[in-house]
């Protein structure tokens, strides 16, 4: 077995420039930077990307994720993660994050290949796509064939405190030849004692705490934000059907009036009366 650093590193999952350059100023040592965080994360734009890359001097990861909700992508969704790829790079990200399962929750290879070849030589992170795998070290293995340098996990248990046997586990079957990040739910309280029980030298952390500027306004009551699917692999997305009944209530409101034949009728009689 190779020896191991004793140098640990943090990475902060962060979704905006204030919280890219306050985890760098508490001493995380690498981002991975995201949109929607509520929903696990997607590809952030690309004007955060550029504004924090000028900001910081840590790598910056960004994830490739083009939708919340499970990790099965169709053919347009992968087009677009290439197409995101490609965009991040030339922005200068330092490391990718994705990945993408098979129906069957085991790793599409095939898919994985097609990001992968767009990747190129940039460093890419498995995210925790991989928790939801059947066989974590049949996927660990995987990940290995692949290239991929690093699999973000809990150990495939809700939290990495409660999947800490499992990550040890998986820091000794990757060997140093894959590096086992530990991720989810990483309080100040846990992360000591899952350093020493598991072995491993990389942790993903939010670290967050609640932010919010005052905005005077009569309509408090208004709300945009809307809570998630409880299903883990369920998405919101547009049905054709609603648009249609929608479209046709529209233009259905915007037609004349029904009683305009009915005055019509009122005017003819008038006319009548006044030729009597």
């Amino acid at each position: 077995m190779s020896a191991r650093s004793e140098t640990v590193l943090i990475e902060a999952c962060v979704d905006s420039v204030a919280s890219a350059v306050a985890a760098v100023e508490g001493g995380a040592g690498r981002l991975e930077l995201c949109d929607s965080l509520c929903d696990g994360g997607t590809t952030p734009s690309a004007g955060m990307i550029a504004t924090v890359k000028t900001r910081v001097e840590v790598p910056v990861f960004v994830i490739i994720r083009p939708r919340g909700g499970g990790f099965l992508y169709s053919t347009d969704e992968l087009a677009v993660m290439r197409r995101d790829i490609d965009m991040v790079k030339q922005l200068g990200a330092d490391g990718l994050v994705f990945g993408a399962l098979r129906p069957d929750a085991r790793i599409d290879t095939d898919h994985m290949a097609l990001l992968l070849d767009v990747s190129g030589s940039t460093p890419v992170t498995f995210h925790r796509a991989f928790d939801f795998t059947p066989d974590l070290d049949e996927s660990l293995d995987t990940l290995g064939a692949l290239g991929i340098v690093r699999v973000l996990t809990s150990g495939g248990a809700p939290t990495a405190a409660r999947g800490a046997e499992r990550l040890a586990s998986l820091v000794v079957r990757a060997d140093g030849h894959l590096t086992v990040m530990a991720g989810g739910g990483i309080h100040e309280d846990t992360i000591g004692d899952l350093v020493r029980l598991t072995g491993v030298r990389e942790l993903h952390v939010r670290a967050t705490r609640l932010a919010r500027r005052e905005m005077r306004s009569d309509h408090v009551r208004t709300r945009v934000r809307r809570p998630l699917p409880d299903d883990e692999a369920a998405w919101e997305e547009t049905d054709a059907d609603r648009v249609r009944r929608m479209v046709a209530a529209a233009n259905d409101a915007a037609r004349p009036p029904a009683f305009t034949s009915a005055l019509g009728l009122n005017q003819v009689g008038a006319q009548r009366s006044a030729g009597s």
